[in-house]
């Protein structure tokens, strides 16, 4: 195939132009979902009145952003969003940042400034998605299933990508962004812990060709009390602690292990001797802490605070269960960590008109 004009004018159409169909450099399709710009008090009144860090990539604001629709296939070498189709598993994070890239300029693997955005949207519009937390279907509710179309010891696991019932979806109807709960574990790019030490990537950074996302890149920055950007390693930097299994914002470390241990996001705690003023809003907006008290569910954080770097996984999988969510949050993978049940999708940050 060589012209989509049909299939975007036809993708287009049918959405109110809230999903379109972005081509690549080679000129394959994705569908897209486009999100446009939103303040951070928009997706939680408890956030002060600024642009959220996921619609700021090089210092510029972004009127609008595209997500993929569907958890990415990968063909050819490149990432596609495309519906029905078995997403990628056995992919590294180095890897998805690979064939997200290769599709050309405006082009990567989803941000977790991006992924966040979404999530506090959600919750705010008490619509988090339902998804395969469960070999196949929803925990909760069984009924809701997906088509399989990948199986492990005799077992229901993979489902094809928007295979799922609308509840299946961020905004809970036809036009929203698929499987964001459960199903596969997705990459995000710009957040690791380094021994404990929350680094990132700023604001929707991790989308430039130009950044360095490698283990050793000096583009990754830690956080200081007051939300500022500093050196990793810097005194007073925010890190992962944990307490009374539930894990803590703090400046120093009082409980270090080697081991992905588990707690509530919504139960997450913070040193108050050291954090007087409360846990910077940065962190709130990366959801890497709660934005407020209310609407969250069992979604759980996964950290080793131990290990020189682990690398952020969101959205839980097929054996997640009711800990699934738009708020879970694993880091306790190595980049290079390649599994079935981890994957991936791409986001893009360009002019779709171009």
């Amino acid at each position: 195939m060589t012209n989509f004009d049909d299939f975007k004018l036809a993708v287009e159409a049918l959405s109110g132009g809230r999903n379109t169909v972005i081509l690549d450099d080679v000129g394959m399709p994705s569908v897209m979902v486009a999100l446009p710009r939103y303040a951070s008090s928009e997706l939680s009144p408890a956030l002060s009145d600024r642009i959220h860090p996921a619609f700021i990539m090089g210092g510029q604001a972004q009127d609008v952003v595209y997500i993929s629709k569907f958890q990415n296939i990968v063909q050819g070498g490149r990432a596609y969003s495309l519906p029905l189709r078995d997403p990628a598993g056995c992919i590294s994070y180095d890897g998805a940042i690979e064939v997200c890239r290769a599709k050309g300029e405006g082009w990567g693997l989803v941000p977790a400034s991006l992924w966040s955005a979404v999530a506090l949207w959600c919750k705010q519009n008490g619509t988090q998605p339902r998804g395969n937390n469960w070999f196949g279907l929803d925990a909760i509710h069984p009924y809701e299933k997906g088509i399989i179309t990948y199986r492990e010891d005799n077992r229901d696991c993979r489902i094809a990508s928007g295979s799922g019932p609308v509840t299946w979806n961020h905004d809970g109807t036809p036009d929203g962004i698929a499987d964001l709960y459960g199903n596969v574990s997705e990459w995000n790019a710009g957040i690791r812990l380094v021994r404990g030490e929350i680094q990132v990537i700023p604001n929707a950074d991790a989308m430039l060709s130009s950044t360095d996302l490698t283990e050793g890149s000096s583009d990754w920055k830690a956080i200081k009390s007051d939300g500022s950007l500093a050196a990793p390693g810097s005194e007073g930097t925010m890190k992962m602690d944990y307490e009374d299994g539930k894990w803590k914002i703090a400046k120093t470390l009082q409980d270090v292990v080697d081991d992905a241990r588990a707690g509530l996001f919504r139960e997450m705690t913070y040193n108050r001797l050291e954090l007087p003023e409360g846990v910077p809003q940065i962190l709130k907006e990366l959801t890497l802490f709660p934005a407020d008290t209310y609407g969250y569910l069992e979604d759980y954080v996964y950290a080793n605070n131990d290990q020189a770097e682990r690398i952020c996984l969101r959205g839980g999988n097929w054996t997640s269960a009711n800990h699934a969510g738009v708020f879970y949050s694993a880091m306790d993978a190595r980049r290079t960590r390649v599994l079935p049940r981890l994957g991936f999708r791409s986001a893009y940050y360009g002019n779709r008109f171009e």
